[in-house]
């Protein structure tokens, strides 16, 4: 037993003399052979090891990552890549190496697994059906299966990220650092974006996520969330969310008042954390909305704040037409669709004409997101997108039975609110 003992404490030891040796010897090979890539493989290997050993720490480098590290890798094409798209696979890999190493492959169980695995292999049959099915009249470039597959890679690593905070972020205790992060790190720069001539210095070092309208409408559902049901919430805390809350409504509905999507998201996530809320108010706003529908005052005020005949002139009209000419060429196959990334190669393919202008090359994008996952994916990928939304809001309104104050009240009814907000401005060709 002392033996045995014995031999077991000189373990450490010899783990850690191991570990020096080899990082000596690495110190002086790459001493000899000094270079960015030697340095860059160092750091990729050391962050490799971080995530396997503390994957948490991956999810929690997300948020600064994709908020205010605007550093773009070309790809060769158009479409540059970003850290955060990086890193999310890296963490799937990481993840799935992990429960490899412990012998426990598992998923956490969800009403919304099932559908969004069975939406992520509709994206792969619409593919493989719409390859099978190309018109050979409609040109093909030869790398434009590998298009497809980076289209369909977004919903993939978009599952992929879904299943990560559901299987990693395992206690509140992340939950919480992980929102209070997002809410510190964006919030801070929604309010130094309101200093004089902040606009241009706030650029320089944030991503592209601040000038769409979906980072809006989760910053304003997140921190309206834990103003509402988050009770106990310190005066500090509180104060830096409403200024959060009050520099949102500015950037929504004063500044950026021309971009319908940053009001529309907004609005809709205030408007069901509203409803959340204060349920007794609920009867008098729905009757206070049916009368104004009725006297003829509601949509004209929302049509004229939209920017009124002038912004329907240059945009809603327009994006009518590019609508129908997406529905126009998938209904070749409205069941599957064309497959991802499909319709464009069809609906370019014959001039399109509008309000006395002829586009005899056009560029088609439909500027909706329902009508995209229909050309992607056809009716049958479209009807388990929305068994999938369906799902999720099932599963929090059981939640909310148990969670009824305190931060996760707050967190869980703030996201509710947020996803609102996202299909809301699906419409409007902002991405959930």
């Amino acid at each position: 037993m002392i033996t045995v003992f014995r031999a077991r404490s000189r373990q450490p030891s010899l783990v850690t003399a191991l570990v020096v040796v080899i990082v000596l010897a690495l110190a002086f090979l790459l001493g000899q052979r000094a270079s960015p890539f030697w340095l860059e493989l160092m750091g990729v290997t050391a962050g490799g090891v971080l995530l396997l050993t503390r994957p948490m720490l991956g999810i929690l480098a997300l948020v600064p990552i994709a908020l205010v590290v605007p550093l773009e890798i070309g790809t060769g094409t158009e479409v540059k890549l970003n850290l955060a798209s990086l890193l999310v696979p890296a963490l799937l890999v990481a993840w799935l190496l992990n429960m490899a190493r412990r012998q426990q492959v598992r998923v956490a169980p969800s009403l919304a697994n099932r559908p969004l695995t069975l939406f992520l292999a509709a994206g792969l049959l619409s593919l493989l059906i719409g390859i099978a099915t190309w018109d050979p009249a409609v040109p093909r470039n030869p790398n434009f299966t590998l298009v497809q597959l980076a289209q369909w890679a977004i919903f993939a690593l978009s599952a992929g990220a879904f299943w990560l905070s559901a299987n990693l972020v395992k206690d509140e205790t992340w939950l919480r650092r992980l929102t209070w992060a997002f809410l510190l790190v964006a919030g801070s720069v929604a309010l130094l974006r309101l200093l004089p001539g902040a606009g241009m210095l706030v650029g320089r070092f944030t991503t592209v996520a601040f000038i769409r309208a979906p980072l809006w409408t989760l910053l304003t559902a997140l921190t309206a969330g834990q103003l509402l049901f988050h009770t106990d919430l310190r005066h500090p805390a509180r104060l830096f969310l409403a200024l959060v809350l009050a520099a949102c409504l500015a950037y929504a509905f004063f500044e950026q008042r021309e971009a319908a999507s940053n009001w529309v998201g907004i609005g809709a996530a205030l408007g069901v954390l509203a409803w959340l809320r204060f349920p007794r108010l609920r009867w008098l706003v729905v009757i206070a909305i049916v009368v104004l529908v009725l006297i003829g005052i509601l949509f004209p005020a929302v049509y004229d704040f939209a920017g009124g005949d002038v912004e329907w002139a240059s945009s809603g009209g327009s994006r009518l037409t590019l609508i129908e000419r997406v529905v126009e060429v998938t209904m070749r196959n409205p069941i599957t669709g064309l497959g991802p990334a499909a319709y464009r190669p069809y609906a370019n393919m014959k001039p399109l004409p509008y309000l006395g202008a002829y586009w005899v090359a056009p560029l088609i994008s439909s500027h909706n997101n329902y009508v995209d996952l229909f050309a992607h994916v056809g009716l049958f990928g479209l009807g388990l997108f929305f068994w999938f939304c369906f799902s999720v809001v099932r599963l929090a309104m059981r939640l909310r039975l148990r969670y009824t104050t305190g931060f996760a009240a707050g967190y869980l009814n703030g996201v509710l609110a947020a996803g609102a907000g996202a299909l809301a401005i699906m419409m409007l060709a902002d991405w959930i």
